[in-house]
């Protein structure tokens, strides 16, 4: 049986070249199982600045531009070629689509989705959320609680991220005593700590976050607070059984090395953070401690699923998420919209997350 296809015209903002953000149609195919999803609000990305600002190596962006940016979003259904979701649903859009959806076949693979080299990643050399018709497969959609607003829904995305991770050791999490530490005081890492703190329920008498800027580090309430210049690693008498680096770039050599120290013999240590660079570790006391490291990256729909479902049910996870969003809305018609806005967000720097609405009527 042959497999028919709709098309759809999306209007779609492709970054064409670092600063240079253009608006182009582009006709899409609506295939069986498949969704048209129209965006309402994404976030942005560090990941988006880097690609925007050109900051990225000269051959990544030769590779992958032109390109629609955005990965962290939510959206309305608008048209439905699936069982499972229905026009006007509000869904969280998983960016990562493993190969066997896209091709049509069966997992054939026991990794995580969000390992498959022959997956694609929205706004990673594969347009994402800034356009008005996504089509995305059913199985890269979750659906979004009503008790969960859309300025929460839209920071699902990042918070998977730190769920997956945490997910490395989860038995471990599940310790009664367990004691973690978190590197990292920017939102990935805020996110990955409220998900230690509300979804394994660990608290602050188990569980710190090290931080270098005292302003965000004391947006942590739900954990106990060390900024990293004040505490004497190399002769610390405490002791962790897991510990999170999410710093990325140039700090991460530094939150790896300082964590080292600090960690448990074997103990389990979770690299979250993204850098350009080779980053040198004390192999030596990784080797002598017996410990395990786990390199994580992104996540997939079960993740999604797990971090929607604790949203919907924990009114404080919710309330902890809210601390991110930003004093002002930022509303999107045009490409020129999404341009300027990018422009701002480099420019200002701020510690919550830049968060976009979308208007395309």
């Amino acid at each position: 049986m042959q497999e028919i296809a709709t098309k759809v015209n999306s209007r779609t903002f492709q970054l064409v070249q670092p600063l240079d953000i253009e608006e182009v149609n582009v006709e899409r195919n609506l295939k069986e199982g498949w969704v048209v999803v129209q965006p309402v609000m994404a976030s942005v990305c560090h990941a988006d600045t880097r690609y925007f600002s050109g900051q990225r190596r000269k051959e990544a962006l030769a590779k992958k531009l032109p390109m629609a940016l955005l990965h962290e979003g939510i959206g309305i259904v608008k048209k439905s070629l699936s069982n499972k979701f229905k026009v006007g649903e509000r869904v969280a859009v998983v960016p990562n689509i493993p190969g066997y959806v896209l091709n049509g076949t069966k997992k054939t693979s026991n990794l995580p989705d969000n390992y498959d080299k022959n997956g694609v990643f929205l706004s990673s050399g594969y347009d994402g959320i800034a356009q008005s018709d996504l089509v995305q497969p059913e199985q890269c959609l979750v659906r979004i609680p009503e008790a969960v607003p859309d300025e929460i829904a839209v920071m699902t995305e990042v918070s998977t991220v730190g769920y997956h991770a945490a997910s490395h050791v989860q038995g471990t999490l599940m310790k009664p005593n367990v004691r973690v530490a978190l590197f990292g005081d920017g939102p990935v890492g805020y996110m990955a700590a409220a998900v230690i703190r509300y979804i394994y329920g660990i608290d602050a008498s188990r569980f710190t976050v090290f931080g270098a800027i005292k302003d965000r580090l004391d947006k942590f309430t739900f954990a106990r607070r060390e900024m990293v210049q004040n505490y004497d690693f190399e002769h610390s008498d405490e002791e962790y059984d897991v510990i999170f680096e999410a710093t990325g770039g140039h700090f991460s050599s530094n939150a790896i090395n300082e964590g080292i120290k600090i960690i448990s013999r074997g103990g389990e240590f979770v690299l979250m953070g993204v850098s350009e660079e080779l980053v040198p570790i004390d192999t030596r006391n990784v080797l002598e401690k017996g410990l395990t490291l786990y390199g994580t990256s992104r996540s997939a729909t079960e993740d999604f699923k797990a971090v929607v479902k604790a949203l919907g049910e924990d009114e404080k996870y919710r309330e902890a998420l809210a601390k991110l969003l930003p004093e002002n809305e930022t509303f999107i018609q045009s490409a020129s919209d999404l341009q300027e806005a990018f422009k701002k967000i480099i420019e200002e720097k701020k510690w919550n997350k830049a968060v976009l609405k979308f208007e395309w009527n």
